[in-house]
């Protein structure tokens, strides 16, 4: 199949239930900037920019493990990363589409990206904690954060295939989903990946890279992604994987995040995985300097002081055992709702 220019517009591409040719996409941008709420307003500036003469975009990263940034992404490499996710999905032109993503990051303009391309058939909605908008329109395709993905779960039967990224999925979550109709995806990726690069059904644990995008690891086993229509060069991450093979991989933590305990390598998310069921608060694994660990575990909960049980510890090793508990009644977050652990903790002591 010959890959689109950015340029194109497929002929079954909607939005809203209606089809456009490119100066009624300009025309419905302008309307939207000018009248429309402001999560209208970032897709009718999307558009703009995606329509205009430029070969890239400019997009802001999650500021998810440091200060957002804005990065430039080519056009082109945006259309390989929709018809990637199209194949791996299996959509078709014509199938429908649910857009609840705030356009000014990447995820969101690449929902537009793959309307556009795919030809799908796409409805706008503002990107609310639940955004499924009507209880009888059944949608083929559509992206939400996890905590959409919570808050709709009794309408999430109208989407048949759904693929979740920004922030890890909760156990508790996964669980609530098991015995879900819906076809729900765990996304693996990053802005400067323009979204995910790999994904996973919610009840398995390997990632499969999507068409074209092949992986391995560095000497720290952290995860290198090579995907030549997508990526100028490879990238190394700072995600330690169990490397399964060129085409998948077990996602273990980050190695920012890793904690040495008395030699010991501990990984913060899987304490996290075994711990979440105790907890009904957010709340995470870090560590702290130690005499004589080194560093030791600590746990950072988002909520007023309250008494905790001993119990709720016996599901870890002996080294996984937090040896400090911190409550702190608000997480510091990132514009995109994600934890951002590096200042809770600096600002920890305040508590």
């Amino acid at each position: 199949m010959q890959v689109p220019h950015y340029k194109s517009i497929h002929n079954r591409f909607k939005i809203n239930g209606f089809t456009l040719e490119r100066e009624e996409i300009f025309q419905l941008a302008f309307t939207l900037i000018r009248e429309g709420d402001d999560f209208e307003i970032e897709a009718g500036i999307f558009l703009m920019d995606w329509f205009d003469d430029h070969s890239y975009v400019d997009t802001l990263t999650s500021g998810t493990t440091g200060t957002p940034k804005m990065i430039r992404i080519s056009k082109q490499a945006m259309v390989h990363s929709a018809i990637a996710t199209g194949d791996f999905l299996g959509l078709r032109p014509g199938n429908t589409a649910l857009h609840c993503l705030p356009c000014r990051f990447i995820a969101g303009k690449m929902m537009l990206v793959r309307a556009i391309i795919l030809g799908l058939e796409m409805d706008l909605v503002s990107p609310k904690s639940n955004p499924i908008p009507n209880k009888h329109k059944i949608y083929d395709f559509s992206a939400m954060v996890p905590l959409q993905v919570e808050h709709a779960l009794l309408q999430l039967n109208q989407i048949k295939k759904l693929i979740v990224g920004g922030a890890k999925i909760a156990p508790s979550l996964v669980n609530q989903l098991q015995n879900c109709d819906t076809e729900v995806y765990e996304t693996y990726g990053m802005t400067e990946t323009i979204t995910h690069i790999a994904a996973k059904r919610i009840d398995e644990t390997v990632f499969m890279t999507l068409p074209n995008i092949t992986v391995s690891i560095d000497n720290r086993n952290c995860l290198v992604i090579d995907a030549p229509n997508i990526l100028e060069e490879k990238i190394v991450t700072n995600d330690i994987v169990h490397l399964v093979s060129p085409t998948s991989f077990q996602w273990l933590g980050r190695y920012d995040n890793v904690i040495n305990s008395g030699g010991v390598k501990l990984f913060p998310e899987r304490i996290e995985e075994k711990l979440q069921e105790a907890f009904s608060v957010p709340f995470f694994i870090a560590s702290e300097s130690d005499e004589h660990l080194g560093e030791k575990v600590i746990l950072v909960v988002e909520s007023e002081e309250f008494p905790l049980s001993a119990t709720i510890f016996d599901v870890l090793e002996k080294y996984e055992r937090p040896k400090k508990v911190y409550f702190i009644p608000n997480f510091i977050r990132t514009e995109t709702g994600k934890v951002n652990r590096l200042l809770t903790l600096k600002n920890k002591e305040a508590f």
